[in-house]
């Protein structure tokens, strides 16, 4: 299940690209700037303010929905299935975050920007975690590779190594996330497992496979120097690693927790500027690393 396709990006790879947003993962960052991102299922997002109380929503019989005017007020625990009022509202106030594709459908999408790829540019798959899509992604991923157009995938690598392991020899690049190398904080922060993470990379690595090490800067999180500096360290002790990207944090999908009805725990952080990342910078180049900002 895919919840955005994105034309003619210039971020997350080379080029031009047609950036695949999948839906899930196996991760909750506190910080994460696309919430709808993280369910495998669907997800209904409710924008207030351009709400018209059409009342469209309301004839569905869904005892989730209830007026509340102005607008409407969503019980999510009673919503069970979000998926139904997908197009119903004319005002866009309601809308369904997920969308099953196939292969070959996305494919025919893929295919209407190959004028635009040129020598360096491609595909990405984003999410959520691409890595934790079921045996259609590497049909995908195969079907990338026949007609040579050139593959990314951002990811975590919070997976298991048999997922990584069936993409070999498929992708071109992997944008790596290395959020931090301190376990206790990765899980209070993520709940997830940053064991998993590095000896996952330490495998890839091993596979003289192109990765790019993609360091998010956050607030309260690893932004300092003693933490990005052992995020450094163990980037550049990495066999045939020499590319890191540090991306500082930013607070624009603020609006989407809202939409969903969720806390947004890092809304009092202020965006982290380019200006603040110069030492991480300098240290990472001391390390034989190659350095850049954003995606």
């Amino acid at each position: 299940m895919i919840f955005n396709l994105q034309r003619f990006s210039t971020h997350d790879g080379n080029g031009i690209r047609t950036i695949i947003f999948y839906k899930g993962c196996p991760l909750r960052c506190q910080w994460c700037c696309n919430p709808e991102s993280q369910s495998f299922a669907y997800n209904l997002l409710y924008d207030r303010r351009i709400c018209r109380n059409f009342g469209d929503c309301l004839k569905t019989d869904d005892i989730s929905i209830t007026v509340n005017n102005p607008g409407i007020h969503i019980d999510r625990l009673k919503l069970h299935h979000p998926e139904k009022f997908r197009n119903i509202c004319l005002s866009k106030a309601l809308t369904v975050s997920g969308e099953e594709k196939s292969v070959d459908e996305l494919l025919i999408e893929i295919e209407k920007d190959l004028p635009f790829y040129r020598h360096d540019g491609g595909v990405t798959l984003s999410g959520g975690e691409p890595l934790s899509q079921g045996p259609e992604l590497v049909s995908l991923l195969k079907e990338l590779k026949r007609k040579n157009i050139g593959l990314s995938v951002e990811t975590s690598l919070h997976v298991s190594w048999e997922n990584v392991e069936r993409c070999l020899g498929l992708v071109s690049t992997f944008l790596v996330d290395l959020k931090h190398t301190d376990h206790e904080k990765f899980k209070a922060y993520t709940q997830g497992d940053a064991g998993l993470i590095m000896k996952n990379i330490k495998k890839l690595a091993e596979q003289k496979v192109n990765i790019i090490i993609r360091v998010p800067v956050i607030p309260d999180f690893n932004h300092s120097k003693d933490e990005m500096k052992q995020i450094i360290d163990f980037a550049a002790s990495l066999d045939h690693v020499r590319k890191i990207h540090f991306l500082p944090f930013h607070t624009l999908g603020v609006e989407k927790y809202n939409m969903l009805g969720m806390e947004y725990l890092f809304g009092n952080k202020q965006p982290v500027q380019i200006s603040e990342l110069q030492d991480y910078i300098d240290y990472a180049i001391s390390k034989g690393l190659q350095t850049k900002t954003g995606g």
